[in-house]
């Protein structure tokens, strides 16, 4: 999937993506908990979206530079502003921040080219914090879909251990990652499916059907769907992987 598709659809939904945000805004609050109370002197919030992150950070470090970065401007117009740059190239000259932050934005890019940028821009003894998603992603999604067609529905999330290898590769130390299962409910799929594209990840999940999808192939998916719900609703569970690190000071 090219980095403009990626830009296109999240330009698209930077006007609905805050009413559907429940996910990020969790994984946000997930990741803020991992940082010790150090302050930092200048922050980078890389791949802000609609900066619900950036303000997580202003309230624990008030006195800290933030710099919002993201590489679609509706999303950053809807933040407030920033610098409009692809993560995997950032425009920022090296060890310009203490605190490399991003949440939930990793997973639509090449984990190499990103963390090689996030160790580049970091300050030495600075820290990388970043959450993403795993293979268990949309888990009850993939099955459900599974069958009904040759086409992939869910993306193919990279597993934790890339992300720590990535890290090593890069130079950076202490590598720590956790795992959370993260589960949200939804009333049906049609009401899980209308939040993916609100949130802009409905068209980045790789080759797409040419066509509709029939009426009795998607009651076959509805069906294989419904045998997930419980007491709470129809489940969805999104593997978060929140991985934190240290650039080294020499």
């Amino acid at each position: 999937m090219s980095r403009q598709t990626i830009r296109q659809s999240f330009n698209r939904a930077a006007a609905s993506y805050d009413a559907a945000a429940t996910l990020q805004r969790r994984v946000c609050e997930l990741l803020l908990a991992e940082l010790s109370d150090a302050a930092p002197s200048a922050i980078l919030d890389a791949g802000c979206g609609t900066g619900y992150g950036l303000g997580l950070l202003t309230d624990r470090w008030p006195q800290a530079r933030l710099v919002a970065a993201d590489f679609a401007a509706a999303m950053l117009a809807a933040a407030g502003g920033g610098v409009c740059s692809d993560i995997e190239a950032l425009p920022f000259p090296a060890a310009s921040f203490d605190l490399y932050w991003s949440s939930l934005t990793w997973q639509w890019c090449d984990v190499s080219r990103a963390v090689s940028e996030a160790a580049r821009v970091l300050a030495p003894g600075g820290t990388l914090a970043v959450s993403s998603l795993g293979p268990g992603t949309l888990a009850e999604l993939a099955a459900a879909f599974a069958g009904a067609d040759r086409h992939r529905h869910v993306l193919e999330f990279v597993p934790a251990r890339t992300l720590t290898a990535a890290c090593a590769g890069a130079g950076l130390l202490e590598p720590r990652v956790e795992q959370r299962s993260v589960r949200l409910r939804y009333r049906d799929l049609a009401a899980l499916l209308r939040e993916l594209k609100a949130l802009g990840a409905n068209q980045i999940g790789g080759p797409r059907r040419p066509g509709l999808m029939g009426r009795q192939t998607w009651r076959a998916v509805e069906t294989r769907y419904e045998a997930h719900r419980d007491a709470a609703g129809l489940p969805a569970t999104f593997e978060v992987i929140l991985c934190t690190a240290r650039k080294p000071i020499s």
